[in-house]
């Protein structure tokens, strides 16, 4: 049985890069801070199609010559929503560029490290709600999902160096890091969709309360088509993991705490479509399990990647 592959002192000694990968890897940075302010215009424009002013006042002249205040039904302005929609397209563009440089630039996926993957899991997760919102033609997803994703740029602008650093030899098998760690990024951000729909199912309180936000039924549809598309992703992802953690430990399975973090968020989303599917369970109930789940996820990347030591515990900040 192989040992866990360990970090030598050559393979981790940092070495100028070319002027190609530094300016490679200037572009990947400048391009991701215009997504980042692109973020930060759809977070403003997605709330403002919610908690645009419902009453809009304005002077009236009476018939004696006076003038008065009128209260009137207000919308907000057509542009708007287009807009949104715009930025995010944008956004998502700028991002991808940004991805594609840094790929180039350090010559594998860009997710090896929690400035990569923090970065590649927003991409995901705005490239998982345009697909809904053109889908389901919603754009009250944003208001959730994007200042998600505009929170997400701000922790790894804030906390994770971006420096290209060499990978420890666990993490140059590009093929299956790609892959797995891919696929992983990929269904957390399908997840993500059921969360915002979940969020706003509250909001709604079961049914319509702000006619401006789907109906309770449109949400509990769109977040289980989100957990359809997300969960046998999950569970790829993780049996890939457990590919590679025989070829780079020696065993397929160790409970690990990422393993086992990993595990138990794919039982609690198991959980939800066995008691939709099987015991009827719609409403809060359901939309409670998936703020559990995606609580799960973000425990499972964040928590165990920064603070709990297993042997993932290799992606450095």
């Amino acid at each position: 049985m192989r040992g866990a592959p360990r970090p030598s002192a050559s393979s981790c000694r940092v070495t100028p890069p070319s002027e190609g990968a530094a300016l490679l890897e200037s572009l990947a940075y400048n391009t991701f801070i215009v997504a980042y302010a692109l973020a930060l215009g759809g977070t403003a424009l997605y709330l403002a199609l919610p908690f645009w002013p419902r009453v809009a006042y304005r002077s009236a002249e009476t018939t004696a010559g006076t003038s008065m205040t009128v209260a009137s039904r207000s919308e907000p302005p057509a542009w708007l929503g287009p807009a949104a929609t715009a930025t995010s397209w944008l956004m998502f563009a700028a991002l991808t560029l940004s991805m594609a440089f840094r790929w180039v630039a350090t010559e594998h996926p860009p997710y090896a490290n929690m400035y990569e993957y923090t970065i590649a899991l927003g991409w995901g997760s705005a490239l998982f709600y345009l697909i809904f919102e053109r889908a389901f033609g919603q754009r009250s997803l944003g208001a959730v999902l994007f200042p998600g994703i505009a929170a997400l740029f701000t922790v790894s602008l804030v906390f994770f160096p971006p420096e290209v650093t060499p990978l420890i030899p666990a993490l140059q098998a590009n093929r299956i890091l790609g892959i797995h760690v891919g696929m992983m990024m990929m269904s957390y951000s399908a997840l993500s969709v059921s969360f915002g729909a979940a969020v706003l199912y509250f909001v709604q309180d079961g049914k319509r309360r702000f006619a401006r936000l789907p109906s309770a039924a449109r949400l509990e549809e769109i977040a289980h088509t989100s957990v359809l598309i997300g969960f046998p992703m999950l569970a790829l992802g993780i049996a890939l993991g457990a590919w590679w953690a025989s070829d780079a430990w020696g065993r397929y399975w160790g409970w690990d705490p990422k393993e086992t973090s990993a595990l138990v968020t794919w039982l609690i989303y198991a959980g939800y479509l066995h008691a939709r599917g099987l015991r009827g369970w719609r409403g809060k109930r359901s939309a409670a399990i998936l703020i559990v789940g995606y609580a799960a996820v973000l425990f499972t990347y964040f928590a165990v990647n920064l603070w709990v030591s297993g042997l993932h515990s290799y992606a450095g900040v």
